[in-house]
């Protein structure tokens, strides 16, 4: 068989992911699959056990991120790599993140049962932490590998209740003995859903992003006065929920004022001491900022936190800001970008030049090296909930664009 005849097995794929769906399997349909969680360790053994069961060389780095490698006939040359995550949002979606993992490895099986040798290695990886909603921020693994973030900051990263990224990594045992660095690449695809309406309402089967947007991430921590409610007149009182209402309004109204392609969300909160009687004296929120041109997206910051200085000083509460992230717009490699709409196109696909508006490890793999994606519709546009869903038809098609697409790299000199 021609390899441009080869296609990936549909069923196969499709119970591998729902094996890996019933790992912290929600009432609601989903997965609760948080970054070294007890659920992520039981991911990672069922997924070291696949990649064992293909005889790839498997590696895992002092980040926890896990590698397999199937040989090529010149191993001198550097790889092809594809892959994703396995951790989920709390209460998210069945195939955020695992169809990129997933994905990848129906190509490996692929390859492997029709005995198909490629000019060049093939890496498959599962990126540690790319949710960051235990530990943030988001992707910091693939960062750290890339070389745009610090391993011993991101080891000192804590989740809610104060537990360590790098004492949860040693405790499901999987911070590995290679350190965690990056080794040249040919080229990086990056298979998932879309998580957005786009591809469903133009009825196209493929997304091609032409890039992802960039991704500000800040921390805000406000203080006010804890008091009894019912003795405490409304005049004078230093509510530091009240102030977080108006800055968080801000947040919603900022894109309209600002004008142009971008978008601003307030996701999470948490109140001090959390009591229906009494005022509110501490508050964290956070603010996430996207859009495709940088310089927009730091004006809307500048101005977004002149505004929160000035309720804070109104509300008589005293407020600290962190800048917790900021990764850049990243524009994918040309080539490899038509290499996937070709791909769908030669397998009867309809498909899409897009961006993508979530953010993704390629954005750090895209510094270092050639990059591209593979969309498949979102049902309803719904993801990161529990509700989301893509039909086993769709992933069985972008699972197959993948294949060609690692293929034609994998086989370049």
């Amino acid at each position: 068989m021609e390899t441009k005849d080869l296609r990936i097995s549909g069923s196969r794929l499709r119970k591998s992911l729902e094996e890996m769906a019933a790992i912290g399997a929600t009432p609601g349909g989903g997965v609760q699959r948080l970054t070294l969680s007890d659920e992520d360790k039981v991911a990672r053994d069922l997924f070291v056990k696949w990649l064992r069961e293909l005889d790839l060389d498997v590696t895992i780095d002092d980040m926890g991120n896990i590698f397999g490698r199937r040989a090529g006939a010149d191993n001198r040359l550097a790889p092809v790599m594809s892959g994703s995550h396995i951790d989920s949002q709390p209460k998210g979606g069945r195939f955020d993140g695992i169809l990129g993992v997933m994905g990848p490895l129906e190509v490996l099986r692929t390859l492997h049962e029709n005995k198909v040798e490629t000019h060049r290695p093939i890496d498959i990886v599962d990126w540690t932490n790319e949710e960051g909603s235990r530990f943030a921020p988001a992707m910091v693994a693939s960062g750290v590998w890339a070389g745009a973030l610090e391993k011993e900051w991101a080891y000192n990263r804590t989740d809610i209740n104060g537990k360590r990224f790098e004492d949860e990594l040693i405790r499901i045992g999987y911070k590995g003995e290679i350190p965690c660095r990056q080794h040249p690449l040919h080229a990086y695809f990056e298979y998932h859903i879309e998580q957005g309406p786009i591809l469903e309402r133009k009825g196209k089967l493929i997304g091609a992003p032409k890039g992802i947007l960039c991704l500000h991430w800040y921390d805000i921590y406000l203080e006010g006065t804890a008091n009894q409610v019912g003795p405490t007149p409304m005049k004078g009182r230093n509510d530091a929920l009240c102030a977080a209402a108006e800055m968080i309004l801000k947040v919603n109204q900022l894109p309209t004022k600002m004008g142009g392609d971008m978008v601003a969300t307030v996701g999470e909160i948490q109140n001090y001491p959390n009591s229906r009687n009494i005022i509110p004296d501490k508050v964290h929120f956070t603010v996430d900022i996207r859009s495709w041109d940088d310089d927009l997206a730091i004006a809307a910051w500048e101005d977004v936190r002149k505004a929160f200085e000035e309720i804070a000083g109104q509300r008589g509460c005293p407020i600290r800001i962190e800048e917790t992230w900021r990764v850049a717009h990243s524009p994918f490699d040309e080539r490899l970008v038509q290499r996937v709409l070709q791909s769908a196109e030669n397998l009867g696909y309809p498909a899409l030049h897009m961006v993508s508006g979530a953010g993704h490890d390629a954005s750090y793999m895209n510094q270092i090296t050639s990059t591209a994606m593979i969309f498949v519709p979102s049902i309803g546009g719904r993801s990161h909930v529990e509700v989301e869903n893509t039909t086993w038809e769709d992933c069985e098609a972008g699972a197959n664009v993948l294949l060609q697409c690692m293929l034609a790299s994998a086989n370049e000199k």
